[in-house]
């Protein structure tokens, strides 16, 4: 029970009391809406006196919450802050290795780029050296097979005449023309 509580049981008894003495005669009037001025004085005084240290209780209570709560939501602030910065920072480190793996990557396809390319002159000079030598092999076997034919033609005509009966040193003269033929050749 509060200070209020024990007044409005004393003031009860009294009222008890009260009925009990006016049938005797002398005796205090606490009903609140009967009461004098004095009792109202008094009432509203005691209410005064307590219900100040109640109410600055109160507003001192409620002061400590709100400064409480201020110091908790400029603490919350900083950590916001602190939260903030840290995620700015990150970003320009995201984005400074994302600049970094771009300029890499530049790089590698400006490599592999060049590494194609003179993969590709070399395979074309290669293609060239296989080409030529291809052409050299297949001119030396058309000569070797001209000379070859040659050879035989003029072995033919030779035994031909010889069978005609060419004179010797007519003979003689077509075999050293067909071999001056097959070396010129």
């Amino acid at each position: 029970m509060g200070i209020m509580g024990t007044f409005l049981l004393l003031a009860a008894e009294a009222n008890a009391v009260h009925s009990e003495m006016a049938e005797g005669g002398f005796g205090l009037n606490l009903d609140i809406f009967e009461t004098n001025l004095i009792n109202l004085a008094l009432l509203i005084g005691i209410l005064f006196y307590f219900g100040r240290k109640v109410l600055s209780n109160i507003l001192s209570e409620r002061r400590s919450n709100i400064a409480t709560a201020i110091q908790e939501a400029e603490g919350r602030l900083k950590e916001a802050q602190a939260a903030l910065s840290q995620a700015q920072e990150q970003l320009t480190q995201s984005q400074a290795e994302a600049q970094r793996i771009r300029q890499a990557a530049q790089e590698n396809a400006q490599a592999s780029k060049e590494a194609m390319l003179a993969r590709a002159a070399q395979d074309v000079e290669r293609l060239k050296q296989t080409a030529a030598a291809d052409l050299n092999t297949e001119r030396d076997r058309a000569l070797a097979e001209l000379r070859q034919r040659v050879a035989a033609m003029a072995l033919q005509k030779v035994e031909s005449q010889l069978r005609a009966g060419i004179a010797d040193d007519v003979q003689q003269s077509i075999i050293d023309r067909s071999i001056a033929q097959v070396e010129v050749s």
